[in-house]
């Protein structure tokens, strides 16, 4: 288990993230950013990891830092992937900016034996309330963009994620609801409506059924 000085290191849903991949494991990191997670991994766990990033200016972050980290298009760039190549495919907090959310996720699970998967959930009872008696799109820490400039096209809620997994024929190994202090609740625990309502964003483990 990390101490709790390492874990203020990193994001708190990378915290998570980083104490389900084992030392030494293969890892893709899709939507990467600025390589948060990956350079964590890479000194704390010995991991071999790999990063996607569509932005330059996060490529160019992750190169400087000495990640192997391209330039890539998760709705586009998964698909050249061999099946299982990696041991692990993390998309943190990128799932709801795609295009073909549907398709990355059955690509995540294609090519690694395990995908990690973090979002902001849309059924958190923040995001409600403000939509019920603000009237217009709602904002919170993680959902901070203006409706007309926000690259989120696809919001979804916990339990619209376990339904898609279903659908695609995806196991849900495990499933953690985080609360705005970054508490996290495992899914089973607290029950499916619970964590709905009172998870400000999640993190789900999952493999291919």
């Amino acid at each position: 288990m990390m101490t709790e000085q390492q874990k203020r290191l990193i994001r708190v849903d990378l915290q998570l993230i980083a104490e389900m991949v084992e030392p030494g494991s293969r890892l893709l990191d899709v939507g990467c950013g600025d390589g948060e997670l990956l350079d964590y991994l890479n000194h704390e766990k010995k991991v071999d990891g790999r990063g996607i990033e569509l932005s330059k200016e996060g490529v160019n972050a992750c190169v400087s830092a000495g990640l192997s980290v391209i330039q890539g298009d998760a709705d586009q760039d998964l698909d050249d992937y061999p099946d299982h190549a990696f041991d692990y495919v993390v998309l943190g907090q990128t799932l709801q900016a795609t295009r073909e959310p549907h398709n990355v996720l059955a690509n995540l699970v294609r090519i690694g034996k395990h995908a990690i998967v973090s979002f902001p959930n849309f059924g958190y009872w923040r995001v409600r309330a403000g939509l019920l008696f603000g009237g217009r799109m709602p904002q919170t820490k993680l959902l901070s963009y203006n409706w007309y400039d926000t690259p989120n096209i696809h919001f979804c809620t916990i339990k619209d994620f376990v339904a898609l997994c279903s659908m695609l024929g995806i196991q849900i190994e495990k499933g953690y609801a985080l609360d705005r202090r970054g508490q996290a609740r495992q899914i089973g625990d607290s029950g499916m409506r619970f964590a709905n309502l009172r998870g400000e964003q999640a993190v789900f483990f999952l493999k291919k059924s």
